[in-house]
């Protein structure tokens, strides 16, 4: 395999780099139902290249340590975007089928009413907070939802006991409640209910962290397990931390986004993640050298940069808070941690959608000496994004490996071996079935559950890789589709297939491809999906797109005549 390989003397390397993990705390508090506690933990636009695991020069010191102790999923992919991704990790049923084809915010006229395109979670599969709380668990969620804006669509309508919920894709990160798009009112609720106001000291992820651990202690005794699905919006734009988290990477990018890409690069292939040949995937057309920059764009953009970096770090401060607080209540080693991030980093450039210029102008102060502050808003941008996960190809929002393979792993201290990766192609899809087997759950299969009819599992269970007792979970028939936007993709196997579709708005920037068209690449020689073999291999690629057909199919994808 030459795609992020994970040598074991890379491994440890690492490791021995990153944070130290403490005792496993004492036993347990509450007694009678064994059964082990889940903390899902979801990071927000993270680049696979962000952790210091991977050599990054940002600090995850936390997050590093339960890497080392727990198993590096090395080929995890999520969806492209956002709310597809949480659709299908709360239900392990493809997004297309229970409501999120298309992200809401940018749902088209001509999907308005379809099945599987209602911008919000809908009743055709059985969500995991539902069947986790049916079966005797206590059920919590801190975070981004994006699954549904009203009080019916929201989280606490979907099974979990208590909640404090962002129920939009992002906001700013502190009190003043900044809207992430002008059309987009920001909407907080707990336990369903419209949060008008927000605490003056707000900052989004110690506050999801803090609430998370109220929530869990607030049962502490009554015998009863949890699930906790603890979302952060955190590094998702607007770029915003406290001014002393920023102060600490003010200096640290001034060489700029080449520098930091060709680093980063050279690091993984030093630690052993990728081969010392690997081809990287070129700049995106709209990216700019850092030399073409001005000296002020440079002192600019470098801030940007180090405002997304204490964002990450925070974020791992405050895992480190919640791991240390399942430590103290005697819970650690009986709880199974899955962190992963919902997409590949955002490269996209928002602020050019409609009304945005008029937006900015009215709600922010984005001089130089103010970005990072609750009234700013700023955003990342293709290069640094390209930074954030090379040598892979894009970025969040197409089907290529930019957007889809994300940092995950599974900590379970009681059960797991630690200190291992596995190279198996698992998927978000996965996620639902693997905690259900933990917890002894049944899922109703394709039948009936509370009175609706749902949707079978398509997932298969990481259990058993976990364990240790299997390296495979995967049938040599298995595969997994893609589409947001008219973006296709299919993969089955090291093989994959790409369609890149006319962009919903301006022009295409992605180097290296002929639009409305098929493209083929072989993960295991070619991770960055920079050569295109389906001259080479036409029977593969048509293999592979009539298995993207009988996906879609299956699915009820919806593509607009004159897309094809």
């Amino acid at each position: 395999m030459r795609h992020l390989r994970f040598a074991p003397a890379a491994f440890l390397a690492v490791s021995l780099l990153s944070g130290c993990g403490g005792d496993g705390g004492s036993a347990p508090v509450s007694e009678g139902d064994a059964r082990p506690n889940i903390l899902l933990i979801v990071v927000d636009d993270l680049g696979l290249n962000d952790l210091s695991h991977f050599g990054s020069e940002i600090g995850t010191p936390n997050i590093d340590a339960l890497v080392r102790d727990g198993v590096m999923l090395a080929d995890f992919n999520a969806g492209p975007t956002c709310s597809p991704t949480r659709a299908m990790l709360v239900t392990g049923v493809d997004s297309h089928v229970v409501g999120l084809g298309w992200m809401a915010e940018v749902l088209p006229d001509f999907l308005k009413g379809r099945p599987g395109y209602e911008g919000y979670l809908n009743q055709r599969a059985a969500a995991l907070p539902e069947l986790m709380a049916d079966a005797g668990y206590n059920t919590y969620m801190t975070g981004k939802w994006h699954l549904g804006n009203t009080e019916e669509t929201s989280p606490f309508a979907r099974g979990f006991d208590r909640t404090f919920s962002l129920a939009n894709g992002g906001a700013g990160a502190f009190q003043n409640q900044l809207w992430l798009l002008p059309h987009d009112p920001i909407v907080y609720r707990e336990n369903g209910k419209r949060v008008e106001v927000l605490p003056d000291d707000f900052y989004s992820t110690r506050f999801y962290t803090e609430k998370m651990i109220e929530f869990i202690d607030s049962d502490l005794g009554d015998g009863k397990p949890f699930l906790a699905f603890l979302s952060y919006t955190s590094p998702h734009w607007p770029l915003q931390a406290p001014a002393e988290s920023i102060a600490k990477y003010e200096d640290t990018y001034l060489d700029g986004y080449d520098a930091l890409k060709s680093r980063r690069l050279q690091r993984l292939k030093d630690l052993g993640f990728y081969e010392q040949d690997i081809d990287a995937f070129p700049r995106m057309l709209k990216g700019r050298p850092w030399v073409e920059l001005t000296e002020e764009e440079q002192r600019y953009e470098s801030k940007k940069m180090a405002i997304y970096a204490a964002m990450v770090d925070d974020l791992d401060a405050y895992i480190g808070v919640i791991v240390d607080h399942l430590k103290s209540i005697g819970e650690y080693e009986n709880t199974l941690i899955f962190l992963m991030s919902d997409n590949g980093p955002e490269g996209n450039n928002i602020l050019m959608g409609p009304g945005m210029d008029e937006y900015l102008e009215a709600c922010c102060d984005n001089r130089y000496e103010n970005i990072g502050n609750p009234d700013s808003y700023v955003i990342y941008g293709p290069d640094w994004a390209q930074a954030g996960n090379v040598p892979l190809r894009t970025y969040k929002a197409h089907t290529s490996q930019g957007a889809l393979l994300v940092p995950a792993f599974a900590h379970f201290p009681k059960n797991y071996p630690g200190g291992r990766t596995s190279d198996e192609f698992l998927t978000v899809k996965d996620v639902v079935p693997t905690i259900l087997e933990v917890a002894k759950v049944k899922h109703p299969g394709g039948g009936m559950y509370r009175g609706r009819e749902v949707a079978e599992l398509e997932g298969r269970s990481m259990h058993p890789l976990l364990l240790g007792r299997q390296d495979s979970i995967r049938e040599p028939t298995d595969y997994m589709g893609w589409e947001i936007f008219g973006r296709r993709a299919i993969r089955k196997g090291d093989w994959k297939a790409i369609y890149v579709a006319q962009p919903l708005f301006g022009e295409n920037d992605v180097p290296l491809v002929k639009l409305q068209t098929w493209q083929l690449y072989n993960l295991a020689d070619d991770p960055g999906e920079v050569n295109d073999l389906s001259a080479q291999h036409p029977g593969k690629l048509n293999e592979l797109v009539a298995l993207w057909d009988e996906y879609a199919e299956r699915n009820n994808i919806y593509i607009r005549e004159g897309a094809e």
